[in-house]
C-alpha cells in the first residue's frame, strides 16, 4: 500500500483525470449539489414576501400552525401552578418561642430604660428603622401585662399564618398591617401594629416551598399534551391570493403542494456546490490512494450513482414532516459499498456523505452520531457474513438497525429530565432506525446483483458463483472434461493462493477464484501441456516441433485464455489473473532447447518471454508464485521436506531476480509469509508414503510362495513394524521441518 508521503510527493499516486472522467465528475457534483440546493431555489411565487398569483389546493392539505400551537402551549404552561411542598411548622414556632422568652426576660429585668432600649433594639432586628423605633418604645413604655398580651396576639397571628401556609415569596406580606388586622381584628393601635409586625418579622419563616423540578415536569407535560393546531385546505380552496402576505402556514401549505417557496440564495447555492466539489475530490483521492484495485471507472460510477440516489432520497425524507430522518437509507449505501469495495472505503465514503447532507440539510447532531456509528456497525457485520448466502445481507441490515436503535435510546438518557413521554418518542425513533436497517438489507440484496450485471463489477458473491462447478455453463466443468490435468493443477494452485492471501491479508476469495480460471486458455490445445498428456496417453507433441513453435503454442495460452474469458463474460478481475500469472517470465525449457540447437548468440531471451503484463496486485502476484511452485514441486519424485522448501525458495528468488514482482505491492514480509504458507500446504500434499517389501508382496500376489499360519503372522508383524518405523520417521521429519520453517 502506498504511504501518505508518496501521496504528497506524487510518486506512486497520480489523479490523472482524463477529459471524460473530469466531465463525469463535474456532472456528478452538479447533480448532487442541485439536489441539496432545492431549498435555496425559487419558483418565483413571491416578491418580498408578497404573493404574485393565486394558488388553489389540488388536494386536501393539512398543515400545522406552529405559531398558534406554540401560543397554546405557552398558555397551558401559564395555567400551571407551582408544585408546593409543606415543611414542619414546629421549627418556626420554636424560633418564635425563643424570641418571646427573650423579650419577656428583657421586659421583666429591673434595669433602666436606656439599658432596655439597647437590648430591645438588638433583639428586634427589623429592616424598617421607623418601625423598629416605634416597636422598641412600645416595648419599654407598655405595662408588663399589655406587653405579654401583645406577644400572645403575635403568637395567635403566627399560628394562623402557618395554618394558611407561607412560601418564601409571601413572607413580607404577612408582616403588613393588613395581614395583622385580618388575623387579629381592626382595633389595634399604631404602636401595637408595629410591635406585632416586628415580632413576626424576626421570627416568621416559610413553611411551604416550591418544588422547581416537579413544577418543570408538570409544565413540560402540559406542553406535550397540547395537540398541534392544524389548518386544513380542502381541494379547491384558495391557499394564497395575489398581493397577500405569505405567512408560515401558507408557505407550509405550498410546500406540501409541491411548490418551492424559497427565494434564490446565490451564496447558499454556491457554498453547497463548492462543498460538494471538495467532498468529491476527497472521495476520488481517497479511493485512488487505497490502491489500484478500486482505481477503476466502474467503482467510481457505482459510487456516483449511489450518491445521487441516496441524496435524492434523503432530501425527500428531510422535506417530509411525516417521515422520520432515521428512515434515510444510509446503511444500505454502506453495505453496498462494503460489498463492492472494502469496509474501510465504505466507512469513509459514508462519513463524507453524512457530513455533506447534515451540513446542507441542517440535520441535528444526534442524527450524525447515530448514522456514523451505524456505518461502523454495517461494515463490521458485512465483514462477518458468509458470501455463500446473499440473504445474509438482510441479517446484516437487521443487526445494524438494532445497533442504531440501542444507540438512539442511549443518547436519550443524556436528557437532564427523562420522562415517559420522552421514552415513547425515543422508542418511535429507535423503531424507525430498526426498520431502516431491515429495509437497507433488503435494498442491498436487490441492488447488488443489478449493479454487478450493469457495471460488470465483481463482488465476493459473484466470485463464489463463478467458482460453482455445478453451473451448466461453467468453464470449470469444461476444463475438467477436456483438460483434466490442467483442472487438477488449477485446484491445487487455488488452494495455495487462498491460504497465502489469507496469510498476508489479501482478498482470499478473489485469489482462489482467479487461480481456478488462470489456465483456461489451455482448453484450445490441451494435448500440448504435459499435465494432460498422461491422462489421455498421448505422446508429447513438442518432441516433433521446433522450440520456437513450441514456445508460441505454450505462450499463447494466456492470450487464448483472455479471448475465452471475454467470450464467456468473465469479469476483468478474473481476466487480470489470466493475463498476469506468467508476467514477462522466460519460457526457460524451450529457450534452452533453442540455445542447444541454434547457439546462444542466435537466440534472444525476449523472443521466449510471455507478453505480460507483470502482476500488479497482491492476488495475481501470489498466483504467479503458486503456479510455478506447484508445477515445480509436482515434478519432484517423493520429495523430502527440505527439498520442497528449497524448491519454493528457489522459485521465489528466481521471480524476484527476474523482476517479475516489481509492479506488485507485495512486501518482503508478505513474500516470507507466502513461502511459509506454500511450504506448509505442499508438505501436506506431498506426504511420505510407506514403502513395502516389493519382492515379497509380488511373490505373494503371484502365488509363488504359500505361508503357514505362523509364517503369515510373522510377515504381518514384520509389515506392521515397518509401518510403525515409517510413521515415526514421518512424524519426526515433520517436526524437524516445522522447526526449520519457524526458524
Amino acid at each position: 500500500m502506498p504511504k501518505f508521503t508518496d501521496f504528497i510527493k506524487n510518486k506512486t499516486f497520480d489523479l490523472n483525470f482524463k477529459p471524460a472522467g473530469i466531465i463525469l465528475f463535474l456532472v456528478f457534483v452538479a447533480i448532487v449539489a442541485f439536489l441539496l440546493s432545492t431549498k435555496f431555489l425559487s419558483q418565483d411565487l413571491f416578491n418580498n414576501g408578497v404573493a404574485k398569483k393565486k394558488i388553489i389546493a389540488k388536494k386536501t392539505i393539512e398543515v400545522v400552525d406552529n405559531q398558534k400551537t406554540e401560543l397554546l402551549k405557552r398558555d397551558a404552561v401559564r395555567k400551571i401552578k407551582s408544585v408546593i411542598i409543606p415543611v414542619d411548622s414546629n421549627k418556626v414556632l420554636t424560633a418564635f418561642y425563643s424570641l418571646r422568652d427573650g423579650l419577656l426576660s428583657i421586659k421583666n429585668e429591673d434595669t433602666d430604660k436606656q439599658s432596655k432600649y439597647i437590648e430591645f433594639s438588638n433583639i428586634l432586628d427589623v429592616t424598617n428603622p421607623e418601625k423598629k423605633e416605634a416597636a422598641v418604645n412600645f416595648a419599654i413604655n407598655s405595662s408588663k401585662s399589655s406587653f405579654a398580651a401583645i406577644i400572645q396576639s403575635s403568637e395567635i397571628a403566627l399560628k394562623k399564618f402557618l395554618k394558611q401556609g407561607m412560601n418564601d415569596g409571601e413572607i413580607e406580606s404577612y408582616t403588613s398591617d393588613y395581614a395583622i388586622r385580618s388575623a387579629l381584628g381592626t382595633n389595634l393601635t399604631r404602636g401595637q401594629l408595629d410591635i406585632i409586625s416586628s415580632i413576626l418579622e424576626c421570627s416568621i419563616l416559610p413553611n411551604l416551598y416550591i418544588d422547581e423540578q416537579a413544577t418543570d415536569i408538570v409544565k413540560k407535560n402540559a406542553r406535550n399534551l397540547v395537540k398541534p393546531y392544524t389548518v386544513v385546505f380542502h381541494k379547491g380552496d384558495v391557499i394564497i391570493k395575489p398581493d397577500e402576505v405569505a405567512t408560515q402556514v401558507k408557505i407550509d401549505a405550498l410546500k406540501k403542494s409541491g411548490y418551492s417557496v424559497f427565494e434564490m440564495n446565490k451564496s447558499g447555492v454556491s457554498g453547497i456546490f463548492l462543498f460538494t466539489f471538495l467532498c468529491g475530490i476527497f472521495l476520488v483521492a481517497f479511493i485512488k490512494f487505497k490502491g489500484r484495485k478500486y482505481n477503476d471507472p466502474r467503482y467510481f460510477m457505482i459510487l456516483g450513482l449511489l450518491y445521487i440516489l441516496l441524496t435524492f432520497m434523503c432530501v425527500e425524507i428531510s422535506s417530509n414532516n411525516d417521515v422520520s430522518n432515521y428512515f434515510m437509507p444510509i446503511p444500505a449505501f454502506t453495505i453496498i459499498m462494503a460489498v463492492f469495495t472494502t469496509p474501510v472505503i465504505a466507512f469513509v465514503t459514508t462519513v463524507i456523505f453524512i457530513a455533506l447532507i447534515s451540513s446542507c440539510l441542517f440535520l441535528e447532531p444526534q442524527f450524525v452520531s447515530v448514522f456514523i456509528f451505524g456505518a461502523l456497525a454495517s461494515v463490521y457485520f458485512v465483514s462477518r457474513i458468509s458470501y455463500s448466502r446473499r440473504q445474509d445481507l438482510v441479517t446484516c441490515g437487521l443487526w445494524t438497525g438494532i445497533f442504531m436503535g440501542v444507540f438512539i435510546l442511549t443518547l436519550g438518557l443524556f436528557e437532564s429530565q427523562f420522562t415517559m413521554s420522552d421514552f415513547r418518542i425515543l422508542l418511535i425513533m429507535a423503531s424507525c432506525a430498526l426498520a431502516n436497517g431491515i429495509l437497507s438489507g433488503i435494498i442491498s440484496l436487490g441492488i447488488i446483483p443489478i449493479f454487478e450485471s450493469t457495471f460488470k463489477a465483481i463482488t465476493p458473491y459473484g466470485l463464489i458463483e463463478l467458482a460453482d462447478y455445478n453451473s451448466k455453463s461453467s468453464l470449470l466443468r469444461t476444463l475438467q472434461q477436456k483438460a483434466p490435468g490442467t483442472y487438477h493443477h488449477s485446484l491445487m494452485v487455488s488452494n495455495l493462493c487462498e491460504a497465502a492471501a489469507e496469510a498476508i491479508g489479501a482478498d482470499s476469495i478473489l485469489a482462489k477464484v482467479g487461480a481456478l480460471y488462470h489456465d483456461i486458455g489451455k482448453l484450445q490445445k490441451p494435448f500440448f501441456f504435459i499435465e494432460n498428456q498422461s491422462y489421455f496417453g498421448v505422446e508429447n507433441p513438442h518432441n516433433k516441433l521446433n522450440p520456437r513453435l513450441s514456445k508460441m503454442v505454450i505462450i499463447s495460452h494466456t492470450k487464448d485464455g483472455v479471448e475465452l474469458a471475454k467470450k464467456n463474460g468473465l469479469p476483468q478481475e478474473i481476466i487480470n489473473f489470466i493475463q498476469q500469472h506468467h508476467g514477462e517470465a522466460l519460457a526457460g525449457h524451450f529457450y534452452n532447447q533453442a540455445v542447444q540447437l541454434e547457439g546462444k548468440e542466435n537466440v534472444q531471451q525476449d523472443q521466449f518471454r510471455y507478453s505480460g503484463p507483470k502482476p500488479n496486485m497482491k492476488e495475481t502476484a501470489i498466483l504467479m508464485l503458486a503456479d510455478a511452485v506447484e508445477s515445480a514441486v509436482r515434478s519432484l519424485k517423493n520429495p523430502a521436506a527440505d527439498e520442497i522448501e528449497n524448491m519454493i525458495n528457489k522459485i521465489i528468488t528466481e521471480r524476484l531476480n527476474d523482476g517479475q514482482l516489481s509492479d506488485s505491492p507485495l512486501t518482503l514480509k508478505d513474500i516470507k509469509l507466502i513461502a511459509i504458507t506454500f511450504n506448509r500446504i505442499l508438505r501436506g500434499m506431498q506426504h511420505d508414503r510407506i514403502k513395502y517389501q516389493e519382492g515379497v508382496i509380488n511373490e505373494l500376489n503371484d502365488g509363488r510362495i504359500v505361508l503357514g499360519q505362523s509364517e503369515e503372522e510373522k510377515l504381518e508383524r514384520k509389515i506392521q513394524k515397518k509401518i510403525e518405523e515409517n510413521k515415526d520417521k514421518t512424524v519426526n521429519g515433520s517436526e524437524e521441518d516445522e522447526d526449520k520453517s519457524s526458524n
